[in-house]
């Protein structure tokens, strides 16, 4: 060994000692050529996934400590956490007959998506909105929330929670609210709804205030499906309108700023007509997607997968993506794109 080698591996049991590591040595995974995602493209059955939510339903109280009867996606690129993605928490919650689910509130900002059934409600700061069959419910950051089902039939849902995301910033909070349910009541429509599910129309109380997320707090199912139903109308007569021949979408916005209805996450539908698809594309930032009706495949990578109704896929950062329909499909997905662009880190290939 020479005293050149004596002193380099000197100079690297110093760096050790000294809680350093040199750039030249880690380059590769600090800065890699394209995005590396830990994550894997995965699919979860719902046909198997709804059976293990009724059991845990029939053996696992809903009360304080856990909270909810909640089952998270745990993506198999990330062993031992419950995340369907480095960003994106997604799970399936379950709340039988006569149940309540108490108030909290979180610093993460969240939704519920019902792909099917009916008779929760969710209260969210005291204004109860009823969940129904194709519904997009929202549950701001910090906000209290709760759950209650009237009914003598369990329901389950979709929720989407930014968790990962919010850990990994170390900004993460909780606090417990009541132990009643603060509102029983069932109204067809709520408080929210009435003053802002008009479209075009922005209440003129507050209208110098930009609320950051959506006071709008249901998007129904109704709206959903016309809006898509009169793209692909339009564009079957010649008129701009659908994103592609037979592929019509909608974002979920902020009434009040047409921005995305939640700060940190996007929330989209998609509609595939029969025998259509979408081309093969690459995204910076991560997404999962839920079948709301219909058969198709999903292209993710170099695999391809049939997915059905309740199906969900979790698609990592830089993951090839396309979808095929067999049948008309109605796509639901939520996604981590609005910190992305924030950050002016977005990217897409196609």
């Amino acid at each position: 060994m020479t005293t050149t080698d004596s002193a380099l591996d000197q100079l690297y049991r110093d760096f050790a000692s000294a809680g350093l590591l040199p750039l030249w040595t880690q380059r590769a995974d600090l800065m890699p050529l394209t995005p590396r995602p830990a994550a894997h493209a995965h699919v979860w059955r719902w046909a198997e996934l709804f059976p293990i939510a009724e059991r845990a339903g029939q053996l696992v109280p809903v009360g304080r400590g856990g909270e909810r009867r909640a089952i998270a996606l745990a993506n198999p690129g990330l062993p031992g956490e419950p995340y369907a993605t480095p960003t994106l928490w997604a799970a399936i919650q379950y709340l039988g007959p006569r149940e309540i689910a108490p108030a909290h509130r979180h610093s993460q900002g969240a939704f519920r998506f019902v792909v099917d059934g009916e008779g929760v409600w969710t209260v969210v700061d005291g204004d109860p909105d009823a969940m129904r069959r194709g519904d997009l419910l929202l549950t701001p950051s910090w906000a209290f929330h709760e759950h209650h089902n009237p009914t003598d039939r369990p329901m389950a849902w979709l929720d989407g929670l930014d968790i990962p995301l919010v850990a990994g910033l170390d900004a993460g909070f909780f606090e417990f609210g009541a132990d009643t349910v603060t509102d029983t009541s069932t109204p067809a429509v709520s408080r929210g709804e009435r003053l802002w599910a008009h479209p075009g129309l922005r209440p003129l109380a507050g209208i110098d205030q930009a609320p950051p997320t959506s006071p709008l707090p249901a998007y129904r199912w109704a709206h959903t499906d016309a809006a898509l139903a009169a793209q692909l109308e339009l564009a079957a007569e010649g008129h701009p309108g659908a994103i592609a021949p037979g592929h019509a979408g909608i974002r979920f916005t902020n009434p009040a700023t047409g921005r995305d209805a939640l700060t940190s996450l996007r929330t989209e539908m998609h509609r595939l007509v029969a025998g259509t698809g979408t081309p093969v594309t690459r995204t910076v930032g991560s997404s999962v997607w839920q079948v709301f009706a219909g058969e198709g495949t999903v292209l993710l990578g170099d695999r391809r997968i049939d997915i059905t109704t309740g199906d969900l896929v979790a698609v990592p950062s830089w993951q090839p993506l396309s979808f095929q329909a067999h049948t008309d499909l109605d796509l639901f997905t939520f996604g981590d794109a609005p910190v992305y662009e924030a950050l002016k880190l977005n990217r897409t290939s196609t």
